[in-house]
């Protein structure tokens, strides 16, 4: 009875001895995984910003050259208008 008591005994130790392990190899892979998430948030947030401006850059430059052509088009009509 004794060997049985002292058997289940060391197997009850050997259950939370491996459960807190367990736990602390779950609590340090959700801390990882949640370092990874935050640098590929940052990672994307930057490659984001770096596309809004380069958009940004290329609308304006769109912008300008369309601003061009009117003025060109609006002073040909100027100088036809005074023919």
């Amino acid at each position: 009875m004794r060997k049985t008591l002292l058997g289940l005994a060391f197997v009850a130790a050997l259950v939370v001895s491996c459960k807190e392990k367990t736990e602390e190899k779950v609590d340090a892979a959700s801390e990882a995984v949640g370092t990874e998430m935050e640098q590929a948030v940052d990672t994307a947030a930057v490659k984001v910003e770096a596309a809004v401006d380069t958009t940004a850059a290329k609308a304006g430059e769109a912008l300008e050259k369309e601003a061009e052509k009117v003025d060109h088009a609006a002073e040909k009509l100027k100088e036809a208008a005074k023919k």
